[in-house]
């Protein structure tokens, strides 16, 4: 399936595992990259540059394909060495970043240098706009459906994925609420290059979350989150569990960041995600966990979605003209 996204960031699918903090380590991106799609490494879940090094050198192991690296700019406390992670990638040969949270201007120039593409993540037609306009070569667009932040706008991807590509003349990657083979058919009939699945992809055997963590997907429906932070304007969809509901409670009650800062720790979540208990913390999940009933290889999925695509197209669709 050939696309502008598959041309311009030379992959053979149209099809990207995003970034996640602790679940994009070197096995699930080579897999993803394997099977013909876009997989990303999460640098921040590396503890130092070093590590991402080795996690770079880990996954070119695995795969001669391409895969890229994501860098998150978030505000924090005690920011980590960003430009020291941006040199990493640079040293390592990496020829494809996803960047997301804080604008990534700051950064492009050394990824242009060096011969970088650069998707970058947004939640709204404006940031995309902004995007092109300092010089990525593509965008991937959140719907409300999504899992992490949605930003603030509530638009879901029905109408924010054609309202970006008609604005745009970029790429343009849909991401949010999308599991399957119909999820991208309609993502490129509302005029996307391709998708990004960040839910999914938690769910397949290469990914190295706790076994009991992807069998809760599968069991979970579309219901099963939680939108926290709504007060803060910070919104963020995280999946439904004890500590996601308290965290609401204190919400609505009046509290502030430093009522709940204990509870949605980084650290409860990665607890989660490592060892499988379900309530240790709160943890990314997206609406489309009603959409997943199975725990594939990353081989199994990306081929399953294409194939059924182009049935979808040559078949079905094309079935109903005339």
């Amino acid at each position: 399936m050939k696309t502008r996204f598959t041309e311009t960031f030379g992959v053979e699918h149209p099809i990207v595992q995003g970034g996640m903090m602790w679940v994009g380590r070197a096995e699930l991106a080579a897999a993803v990259s394997e099977a013909g799609g876009l997989g990303i490494i999460t640098a921040l879940t590396q503890p130092t540059p070093d590590d991402l090094r080795r996690e770079i050198d880990r996954a070119r192991e695995l795969t001669d394909k391409p895969f890229g690296v994501n860098v998150t700019i978030l505000p924090s406390i005690k920011p980590p060495p960003y430009q020291e992670y941006v040199q990493a990638i640079i040293e390592s040969g990496v020829k494809i970043v996803e960047t997301a949270g804080s604008n990534p201007e700051p950064f492009l120039p050394y990824y242009k240098e060096a011969g970088i593409k650069v998707l970058h993540k947004c939640t709204s037609v404006r940031h995309a706009l902004k995007a092109q306009k300092i010089g990525v070569d593509g965008v991937s667009i959140d719907g409300f459906e999504c899992a992490g932040h949605p930003g603030e706008d509530d638009v879901p991807g029905l109408i924010l994925i054609p309202a970006a590509t008609r604005a745009l003349d970029i790429p343009v990657i849909a991401s949010g609420g999308i599991a399957d083979a119909r999820g991208l058919v309609a993502a490129l009939a509302l005029g996307a290059d391709g998708v990004n699945m960040g839910t999914r992809f938690m769910c397949t055997q290469e990914s190295a979350i706790h076994p009991t963590v992807k069998e809760q997907i599968v069991a979970n429906s579309e219901r099963a989150t939680q939108l926290i932070f709504r007060t803060m304007h910070n919104t963020a969809r995280v999946a439904d569990n004890e500590i996601s509901r308290k965290v609401v409670e204190i919400e609505k009650a009046g509290g502030t960041f430093d009522d709940v800062k204990d509870l949605v720790a980084g650290a409860r979540g990665r607890r989660v995600f490592e060892d499988g208990d379900l309530d240790a913390g709160i943890w990314s999940a997206g609406q489309v966990q009603g959409l997943i009933d199975d725990i594939p290889t990353c081989g199994e999925l990306v081929s399953r979605m294409v194939s059924e695509a182009e049935a979808l197209i040559q078949q079905r669709l094309a079935g109903m003209i005339g």
